[in-house]
């Protein structure tokens, strides 16, 4: 996906096992990042990053997204343990993770796996022609990402 492509709707199931689509947000930025698996460090540093910077996110107009492979169960456990203020959404069947191609093979300890690459998507209002994605960022560094994904917001307002 490319920036000005239009982004298809998608209705997943929220930590609390509530449907969350993505028209629900047709009015704001919307920032959907995907993280390999909840509770893992790398992912734990960058929902936690989203979450320090909720309220300027917030401010700049955005909603934020979590969405992994977890179970509902799992993502629920996830937020209420880094009290994230932002939905997390369950993708176990892998629905958005293999239309947006983000299962990829990995080196991890030495060993191939197959997992999902950390991607975030940074997906404009519907201004009449649908919601179109702004932008991609894919091998997202954990570490200061929500910042980047803040600074890119504030610019485009």
């Amino acid at each position: 996906m490319q920036a000005g492509d239009l982004v298809e709707e998608f209705t997943l199931q929220n930590q609390d096992g509530e449907n969350v689509s993505l028209s629900q947000f047709k009015d704001k930025p919307v920032v959907l990042f995907f993280y390999p698996r909840a509770d893992t460090p790398g992912c734990t540093i960058e929902a936690c990053g989203f979450r320090d910077t909720f309220e300027k996110l917030q401010a700049a107009g955005a909603v934020v997204l979590g969405i992994s492979r977890d179970t509902v169960k799992a993502q629920k456990k996830f937020k209420d343990k880094y009290e994230l203020p932002y939905d997390l959404l369950a993708d176990p069947e892998m629905v958005l993770i293999k239309r947006y191609d983000l299962l990829k093979n990995k080196s991890m300890y030495g060993k191939l796996v197959t997992g999902v690459e950390r991607t975030t998507l940074v997906i404009g209002p519907d201004k009449g022609k649908g919601q179109r994605l702004l932008h991609v960022y894919s091998k997202v560094t954990p570490k200061g990402h929500a910042e980047e994904v803040l600074a890119l917001l504030e610019k485009a307002k």
